[in-house]
């Protein structure tokens, strides 16, 4: 008879940055790549912010895999069906370290926190803020769902600013009532209203978009 069993371990993660954090440096970013994504190419999304008042910190999801038959092309994935607490978990106690090295003493030093979820990523940074309760001055989620683990007002009082969903009008994964149910979802969790932003285009990180939320 199979019985499955478990082990913990100390494990290592990379993660990347962009820009140089100086005195001059306004916002922190933390933003979440999505499926197939390594965070060297996503954080590249985010080169065009200014650099002296922007510090970008892309964490890197922990399990790569090839994506092509030939081996040439690396993603990653957060989270997946099988052992799905487990995991959640174990991104927790990834961005737990992230937190502590990174992201805390910047925000000591009264920097604004802004965090980004992508697709996947979405639900990784809701899940993270609401379990460590985080207070970030923005959220952006971006083509992605909302996970359904939250009570009415979870999130009341931990944005300081309007919550902003953006969507691109041509994304295949997003129809109009998935779009409505997860506005009404978004103004339960929050306790007020999400902006809504969309671009012409499909399931794709929108600059331009992005850009003009931190002007």
């Amino acid at each position: 008879m199979n019985e499955e069993k478990s082990i913990s371990y100390t494990t290592t993660n990379t993660y990347q940055t962009c820009n140089k954090y100086t005195p001059k440096t306004q916002n922190i970013w933390l933003v979440f790549h999505g499926l197939g994504y390594l965070s060297r190419y996503f954080i590249e999304h985010f080169k065009d912010l200014n650099p002296e008042e922007n510090y970008i910190i892309a964490p890197q999801a922990p399990s790569l895999y090839y994506q092509d038959k030939r081996y040439n092309y690396v993603g990653a994935c957060w989270l997946t069906r099988e052992n799905r607490e487990q995991g959640i978990e174990n991104n927790h106690a990834y961005l737990d370290a992230l937190y502590e090295k990174e992201l805390k003493p910047k925000l000591e030093a009264g920097k604004r926190l802004i965090v980004m979820g992508f697709s996947q990523g979405v639900s990784v940074a809701m899940r993270w803020l609401d379990s460590r309760k985080l207070i970030c001055d923005q959220l952006i989620l971006h083509s992605g769902s909302i996970p359904k683990d939250f009570e009415k007002n979870s999130f009341q009082g931990l944005i300081k600013s309007q919550p902003v969903l953006l969507f691109g009008k041509k994304d295949k994964l997003i129809s109009h009532d998935l779009l409505e149910s997860e506005t009404q979802y978004a103004q339960d969790i929050f306790g007020t209203a999400p902006k809504l932003i969309s671009f012409d285009g499909g399931h794709e990180v929108h600059e331009e978009s992005i850009r003009s939320l931190v002007l």
